[in-house]
């Protein structure tokens, strides 16, 4: 059997019927990471007897007529800065070798209770920031997987796990999905706790998910979903419901914006060919906007904040074990003392505003449309390539999802990115659906007129 190749929501049925087990599919995971992580090495963690002793106990659930969740007996993998009782947490430093928290983290805890099979820890960044772990591409070893989520995006990629779960302070989650070539979903701020997290930056860092379908990601994301007075940003009132949102029907045809950035500049050719085709195909539903003034600096607000909150989250490792540090997250904390209180009050103003520009502007547009990365993963294991398409959207709290649907000219994958309305996520979904289905569509003509 195969049954790691086969989507969650194909998979998810077929346990809860008793026509698979979890066991099965655990076992079938775990032969594929023996067969692929040698070149892969997208776990820091995994211990194969607690996963399948997992398995057991909640095949033997269902075959006791117990109550099952929505993710019962399906293994995702978990980014090393989330807090696991039953297994180490290292923050991808070696100052936290072999670190055992006390507790799950509130995401950790969600999944159990979804009924999720908590696979082991996957390859983060040196504390979700630019040092790459050990990480490569599944598509081309010599290529960077992206980061900081390396291993959870690679490990989806290679089918050892249907789900994992990252983070994304600036690009984590987009862009390492678009290099790996899954979906990979950020919802709106607040919607998923990070208490039991790592905190690198409070205002900025969100929690994700990689998936090999929209609706496999979605289903992640709701299973991770809920209120947490843990978390200053998290909310209690009702959140979208994604899987709702990728299932619903488009009432009209969506209306998409293309914004020219500052930045655009850096957009590879080949990326730039296909999103071209991709904005001739779509016709007039996308409209161009060039980027206001007022926004134009959204990038240096983004750095202003990450640095120097940064800066005081990592304050004992910056203080306390300098050496353990890499020498990139060295200067970079050094440097982050020259960021002022003043400079940082007003970079808050200025996501302030950004986020009531763009609570307006989604009234008139159902999604941005807008490159995930500057096109396919670089080569070479020293850098995780540049977040920058990526942080806007992160600075503003907007749920964004990244479709693999180009090919670059080194034949690995180039993500399209689609950014929605804050809290309108299932919106997201269900234009993200839209999407694929009207792309699949113009393929299923041109192969019949072939």
């Amino acid at each position: 059997m195969s049954l790691h190749l086969e989507t969650v929501t194909e998979l998810a049925p077929k346990i809860r019927a008793g026509e698979v087990t979890s066991e099965d599919l655990v076992k079938d995971c775990l032969t594929q990471i023996d067969a692929t992580d040698g070149a892969i090495h997208a776990w820091k963690h995994l211990d194969e007897a607690h996963a399948l002793a997992q398995a057991k106990a909640l095949d033997d659930l269902r075959r006791a007529g117990r109550p099952m969740g929505p993710l019962h007996g399906i293994p995702v993998g978990i980014k090393d800065i989330l807090d696991t009782a039953d297994m180490p947490t290292g923050y991808g430093s070696p100052i936290h070798e072999g670190h055992q928290p006390d507790k799950d983290s509130t995401v950790v805890a969600k999944l159990r209770e979804a009924g999720a099979v908590i696979m082991g820890k996957t390859v983060s960044t040196e504390f979700a920031f630019m040092t790459p772990g050990k990480t490569t591409n599944p598509h081309n070893p010599a290529h960077t997987p992206g980061g900081s989520s390396s291993g959870s995006a690679a490990a989806v990629a290679a089918g050892q796990v249907p789900l994992a779960v990252g983070s994304q302070t600036a690009g984590s989650v987009i862009r390492p999905a678009a290099f790996c070539g899954v979906f990979g979903l950020k919802p709106s701020q607040g919607m998923i706790s990070r208490a039991g997290v790592l905190q690198t930056a409070k205002n900025l860092d969100q929690i994700g998910g990689f998936g090999r379908s929209l609706e496999d990601v979605a289903l992640l994301v709701d299973a991770m979903t809920g209120f947490d007075a843990a978390d200053a940003a998290s909310y209690a009132r009702a959140k979208p419901v994604l899987l709702d949102g990728c299932r619903a029907e488009a009432p009209v045809e969506p209306r998409f914006l293309w914004f020219d950035l500052p930045f655009d500049d850096q957009l590879a050719d080949d990326a730039r060919a296909g999103f071209g085709e991709l904005r001739e195909a779509l016709g007039d539903q996308v409209e161009s906007l060039a980027l206001p003034d007022s926004l134009g600096n959204i990038i240096d607000h983004h750095r202003v904040i990450h640095h120097y909150e940064m800066r005081r989250h990592l304050a004992d490792e910056f203080e306390n074990s300098p050496n353990l540090l890499s020498e990139g997250m060295r200067d970079t904390l050094q440097k982050a003392e020259a960021v002022g209180d003043t400079d940082y009050a007003d970079s808050l103003d200025a996501m302030k505003a950004a986020k009531s520009f763009f609570a307006e502007l989604f009234n008139d547009y159902d999604a941005v449309l807008t490159p995930s990365a500057a096109g396919e993963a670089p080569p070479g294991l020293a850098r995780t390539g540049d977040p920058i398409f990526c942080a806007m959207w992160t600075f503003c709290g907007l749920p964004c999802v990244t479709l693999p649907l180009l090919t670059g000219d080194r034949g690995l994958p180039i993500g399209v990115q689609l950014v929605a309305g804050l809290e309108e996520d299932d919106r997201l979904c269900r234009t993200a659906g839209w999407l694929l289905k009207f792309l699949d569509e113009r393929t299923d003509d041109v192969a019949t007129a072939d």
